[in-house]
């Protein structure tokens, strides 16, 4: 598989994603997709995203991985991706970890 496919994939994804979420989420937090995770048979999609305020994580998530499928029909019709894999969502915590360090070292 060329790198160049898998990348344009991850592209459109993660600004489908960043546009739907942004779109369908009720405004009471800001959600930030950070990243797209997809496998070797680009058969799923992992879309990664950052909340604030973190208190609404958890109710973010729940949203997201509800909508999961209304996403997927979203993908269909705003892209012209030819498979369209199967999504999951969930929380950046790699991003989260970067922060609190980011956090820690600027308190020093």
């Amino acid at each position: 598989m060329p790198a160049s496919r898998n990348e344009k994939i991850l592209r459109i994804v993660k600004t489908a994603a960043a546009d739907y979420l942004q779109r369908e989420s009720s405004g009471q937090s800001l959600i930030t997709v950070t990243d797209v995770r997809l496998s070797e048979d680009e058969k799923y999609a992992t879309i990664l995203f950052t909340v604030l305020p973190e208190e609404k994580e958890r109710a973010a998530l729940e949203f997201a991985k509800r909508m999961r499928s209304d996403f997927k029909e979203y993908v269909k019709a705003h892209t012209n991706l030819g498979k369209i894999p199967l999504f999951d969502f969930d929380i950046d915590r790699g991003e989260k970890h970067r922060q609190r360090i980011d956090e820690i070292s600027r308190a020093q």
